[in-house]
């Protein structure tokens, strides 16, 4: 993936689990990156750590869910490295988990605003600067779950959902410039969104073992992949990490 090397890209909630090993992941590959999250003092010392191993990284402080911060954050990867090559929009929440009916409608809301509008502002703030120079690559990080709903779950499968559509949407739209927009569902991964769930006791998912779930490490390693020209074919689509062919085409 040595055509990598030089880019410049911005993982949204890099503080940790896939957001984190994907800045890491590309850091390694030799790309210059922006870690954006809410929890300033976490993606700092992140970025530093990038740093010491020889990267370019910079961390800024992001609320996708404004669409100031996320102008800013688009501003801050032009103005430190000159360019925007990549964006994953990965930030996503699974709280408040519980059932429709005795749901909390601003909390709800504001999930939906992160898992949904996160990945719209950050497509609308990036797409101007990469239609210009005409190349780019927008990875939105998905889920099953926008194609299967789950008790407790409904801000999260329709925000899901919601985004998903936004990859097709943007890949008619921005194909014709040189773009390449994907999704891509990784499955149940060993982060803290899983404490969660297992805390909740709600639905199939919060019954599985910690264990049973995949380190963050492989799905950072196939979103690095579907930057790359080899993955073109993937564009307008959300591919699944559960797929064993398309584990076999990215070396995982």
């Amino acid at each position: 993936m040595h055509e990598l090397s030089g880019k410049a890209a911005i993982i949204t909630g890099a503080s940790r689990g896939i957001g984190a090993a994907t800045a890491a992941t590309l850091s390694n590959l030799g790309v210059n990156v922006v870690l954006a999250a809410r929890s300033e003092s976490t993606i700092r010392h992140n970025a530093e750590i990038l740093r010491d191993n020889g990267g370019q990284a910079e961390a800024v402080t992001c609320d996708v869910s404004n669409y100031k911060d996320v102008q800013a954050l688009i501003s801050h990867c032009e103005s430190s490295f000159g360019r925007l090559d990549i964006l994953i929009n990965n930030a996503g929440v699974i709280e408040p988990i519980g059932h429709l009916a005795t749901s909390n409608p601003d909390t709800w809301a504001h999930a939906a605003d992160i898992n949904f509008k996160g990945v719209y502002f950050g497509m609308r703030a990036a797409l101007p600067a990469m239609m210009t120079q005409q190349s780019g690559v927008i990875i939105n990080v998905g889920s099953g779950a926008a194609y299967s709903p789950l008790e407790g779950w409904s801000h999260y499968c329709a925000s899901k959902a919601a985004a998903a559509m936004l990859t097709r949407c943007a890949d008619k739209e921005a194909a014709a410039s040189g773009i390449r927009v994907i999704g891509i569902s990784p499955g149940t991964v060993a982060t803290e969104m899983q404490v969660l769930i297992k805390a909740s006791g709600i639905n199939p998912v919060s019954q599985m073992d910690y264990s049973d779930h995949i380190e963050p490490e492989l799905p950072a390693r196939a979103i690095a992949w579907l930057c790359t020209s080899e993955a073109a074919e993937y564009a307008g689509k959300e591919v699944s990490l559960r797929d064993e062919a398309f584990q076999k085409q990215a070396g995982l």
